[in-house]
């Protein structure tokens, strides 16, 4: 089965009632943890984004402490895949200042780990690339956030 484009979804869904709607986005939400966890975002986090950012910077220091440090292969490992969660939780969000704060504080997060990550060149360049996507997002911010922003990225660099 081939899935339909998204002008057709929305059309096919202007046309339908509130309750069908309702019974959609509950089906929706049993397929996939992302749709369920998508549909929280929005009926329940969305109105209060520092709430919700400051719940991620918890999960993410849960993460940061739960790293099996007895080699740097497990260190890659699980940033690698708190960096992946970070992602997908900036693209619930949709809003450029919650990605780079979030990326912000993985950055701060994986400088001062222990044992350093200087001492090896994939997790070295994973905080680079980082450095540089949240320079380019900056880039794109009003000039008092991009003020700030770059402040906190000079003192990420020093």
């Amino acid at each position: 089965m081939k899935a339909a484009t998204v002008v057709s979804i929305k059309k096919e869904l202007q046309h339908r009632s509130s309750e069908e709607l309702i019974e959609l986005c509950l089906r929706l939400s049993k397929f996939k943890k992302e749709n369920k966890e998508l549909l929280t975002y929005l009926l329940f986090e969305s109105h209060d984004e520092t709430g919700y950012i400051e719940a991620v910077k918890s999960e993410i220091d849960d993460l940061f402490e739960q790293i099996n440090t007895n080699s740097y292969f497990y260190i890659k490992k699980s940033v690698r895949k708190i960096l992946r969660l970070i992602k997908k939780y900036a693209r619930y969000s949709l809003k450029k200042e919650t990605e780079v704060e979030l990326l912000l504080y993985f950055c701060k997060q994986l400088k001062a780990f222990k044992p350093s990550i200087k001492h090896n060149v994939t997790l070295t360049n994973i905080y680079q690339r980082q450095i540089v996507a949240i320079q380019k997002i900056v880039a794109t911010l009003h000039e008092d956030l991009q003020y700030d922003y770059t402040v906190e990225l000079e003192q990420l660099e020093a």
